[in-house]
């Protein structure tokens, strides 16, 4: 077991040969690391700035397309938020965009199948109106107890944080017309 004592023994005799070797002419320096050249690929394309969809952050990103592909993103410098720096879901960013598991096409399910079923984007969005339609005009609630509350207490909207201010209002006031009392962020989760 090292005492107090002899750690402070160790510890000075190590001081004075250290000085004692350096005074003497043994060279202790740190020594220089070897350097290669390394040719590094430049950044070619348009740079644009943009701002990660991933959470309430918004931290600054630059995306660099090349020839309408997306070919690099990074944390952009000049961004009060970040300055630069991004998460590893934020370094990740790329592989929303240039993915090959990347789902791509619309995919359907029909109730009690095991199957699903490719469908055109014009349908799936027919099929969403449709629904939220329905659904609308089956629970919504005009009036209770003789006061009118205007409420559909079977819809509810989960929405996405990095939407601008903007975007969360006109969000916000569609889901209100529609009766949607069950409205949350994910800034909030």
């Amino acid at each position: 077991m090292l005492t107090r004592r002899d750690f402070l023994k160790r510890t000075g005799a190590t001081a004075i040969g250290l000085t004692l070797a350096s005074i003497g002419g043994i060279n202790i320096k740190p020594v220089k690391a070897q350097v290669t050249k390394i040719k590094l690929k430049a950044k070619q394309g348009r740079q644009v700035p943009s701002v990660c969809p991933y959470c309430a952050i918004g931290c600054g990103t630059i995306i660099t397309e090349s020839e309408g592909k997306i070919v690099h993103i990074e944390g952009n410098p000049d961004s009060p938020v970040n300055l630069g720096s991004l998460c590893p879901k934020g370094a990740a960013n790329l592989q929303l965009a240039v993915n090959e598991k990347r789902q791509t096409k619309v995919l359907y399910r029909a109730p009690h199948s095991t199957k699903w079923e490719e469908k055109p984007l014009d349908w799936a969005m027919d099929q969403i109106a449709q629904r939220i339609k329905r659904d609308r005009d089956q629970y919504f609630i005009e009036k209770k107890d003789g006061k009118t509350v205007n409420v559909n207490p079977a819809l509810a909207s989960l929405g996405g944080s990095t939407l601008e201010n903007e975007w969360n209002y006109i969000h916000l006031k569609l889901m209100r017309a529609l009766g949607v009392v069950n409205i949350e962020n994910h800034a909030r989760i």
